[in-house]
């Protein structure tokens, strides 16, 4: 058998059954949009960090890809003479391997020696990754490779790229030495039982649960519930779980369906999501959400934003992971009750943050109340405008102040059986207007296509034809999300017949 890799002794970590399927039924696997971001984000960090760890490009790439695992093990061990930096060097003894991000030469107090740094995405150290450098360690020292030391290098999300292709401070690096290298006993312990479960000619027995997205979403999840019996309610459509009694009912399968939840173990709205799911009820409190709104006037604006966040910033003056928006959509009600719809998207590679600022303020006006849907996240955009545009701010900073969020008025006020537990807009809108749907969008369907999308649209290799497709299909997209909050808004308020998106014009949405 061939020695297990750093990955492969991570998913035993999480479930026997995933390594097991990973080696013997891998075309099973699918690979969802976080999976495949992570994968995005993780290659353009590593990239950099090249860059950062080696300024005099004097170093080595030993890249996976042209010849294999064993080609690639095979130059690693021959480079490991060498004074240059190396980066996906392999290393493989005592049953496991790794592929360190950056080899340095480290020949301090005497001792010659290979120090590892290995590059995450992430913005802070998790378990997981120390038990990534614990693995490195064990296998460093049973090929007798002189290891200095062992750090995790992460990003640094406060710091703020000031000159173009200048990447230095971008990483913070925490040393976990020490405590890798305790950790022998451990990781041999784990690298028998792995094979142990790999010579098993079936599939170990596992049921779903809580691990199969923790501490990453697997792509066996969908086999492994296929083999399940159907849940026809399952407990884990309860919203917010955090009582630990309730928690470890329905992780240990001891509470499988809504039904076998003990009543005095829920919260108020669980108890409600419980009983009308159970029943087939829906609820609705009109007399409460007509109280909740009956404090904002007109004109009543509806507002969502998206943003896209790099982990390796491409523009000057932004942050790691900064939410940037390059696009808003704006629908305006007005007291007569006439609605219009503009917006702001720019797709030109620029960073928009400015335009898009200034636009902002442009439609939002001074006065009357800005709806959101989990305000939080535009109160944390607009706040973030605010800070980077100082003259702006004042402004800037009275428009979150107008802020008023939609979603707590929907939790506490209204539930129907098809939400499964969720008040997600897109759930809710099913709920209130049918009619409404986003599957029915071309292109752009959710948050994450939407970040997809525009990333398309900025590279440079995109067409003008397709970068106009893409604008109309995020126009909509982020148009729906907008007129959804209206009809969520005239719902809880209880106007009128449903508007129909069908006639919204598109032609005030400002393209840049």
């Amino acid at each position: 058998m061939r020695a297990l890799s750093k990955s492969k002794l991570l998913s035993y970590r999480q479930c026997a059954k995933r390594l097991w399927l990973e080696v013997h039924q891998p075309h099973l696997a699918e690979v969802n949009n976080g999976t495949a971001q992570r994968q995005v984000n993780g290659t353009s960090v590593g990239t950099i960090a090249r860059r950062v760890y080696d300024p005099g490009a004097d170093g080595i790439l030993v890249d996976i890809a042209e010849g294999g695992i064993d080609v690639a093990l095979s130059q690693s061990k021959s480079l490991l003479d060498s004074e240059v930096p190396l980066f996906e060097a392999g290393v493989a003894a005592g049953g496991a391997m790794f592929f360190a991000d950056v080899m340095i030469r480290d020949s301090g107090e005497g001792a010659s020696g290979w120090r590892i740094v290995e590059v995450k995405s992430a913005t802070s150290v998790k378990p997981y990754h120390e038990d990534d450098a614990a693995i490195q360690a064990y296998v460093a020292d049973s090929a007798r490779l002189p290891l200095t030391s062992i750090s995790i290098a992460t990003i640094d999300s406060s710091w703020t790229y000031e000159r173009e292709g200048d990447y230095r401070g971008l990483f913070r690096e925490t040393d976990v030495t020490s405590t890798a290298k305790s950790r022998k006993v451990e990781v041999a312990d784990w690298i028998k039982q792995a094979e142990e479960i790999l010579s098993q000619e079936e599939a170990p027995a596992q049921t779903t649960g809580r691990h199969c997205s923790d501490p990453f979403d697997c792509g066996f999840a969908a086999h492994c519930r296929a083999g399940e019996p159907k849940l026809e309610r399952p407990a884990d459509w309860l919203p917010s779980v955090r009582n630990k009694d309730l928690k470890a009912a329905i992780d240990s399968g001891e509470a499988p369906e809504l039904a076998d939840v003990p009543d005095e173990l829920l919260n108020e709205i669980q108890a409600r999501v419980k009983r009308c799911t159970i029943e087939g009820l829906e609820y609705f409190d009109a007399a409460g959400a007509r109280a909740d709104l009956a404090a904002y006037g007109f004109p009543a604006y509806f507002l969502d934003f998206e943003t896209i966040a790099f982990p390796v910033p491409i523009w000057l003056g932004t942050r790691p992971y900064q939410k940037i928006p390059f696009q808003f959509s704006l629908h305006v009600v007005s007291a007569s009750g006439e609605l219009r719809r503009t917006g702001f998207l720019c797709v030109s590679g620029a960073n928009p943050s400015r335009r898009l600022a200034e636009a902002l303020l442009e439609t939002c006006g001074t006065s009357g109340p800005v709806f959101a849907y989990n305000a939080g996240f535009e109160r944390s955009v607009i706040v973030d405008l605010a800070r980077t545009f100082p003259d702006l701010s004042s402004r800037l900073l009275a428009l979150a102040g107008r802020l008023a969020d939609l979603l707590p008025i929907a939790r506490a006020r209204c539930y129907h059986p098809s939400q499964q537990g969720s008040w997600s807009i897109k759930k809710v809108l099913t709920a209130v207007a049918p009619t409404l749907r986003y599957d029915d969008l071309e292109g752009v369907k959710d948050g994450g296509m939407a970040m997809d999308a525009y990333l398309e649209a900025i590279d440079p290799d995109t067409g003008d034809q397709r970068k106009k497709q893409i604008e109309a299909q995020l126009d909509r997209y982020c148009e729906l999300d907008t007129f959804a909050m209206v009809r969520l808004w005239q719902f809880f308020r209880g106007d009128g017949p449903e508007m129909s998106l069908n006639h919204m014009d598109l032609s005030e949405t400002s393209h840049l």
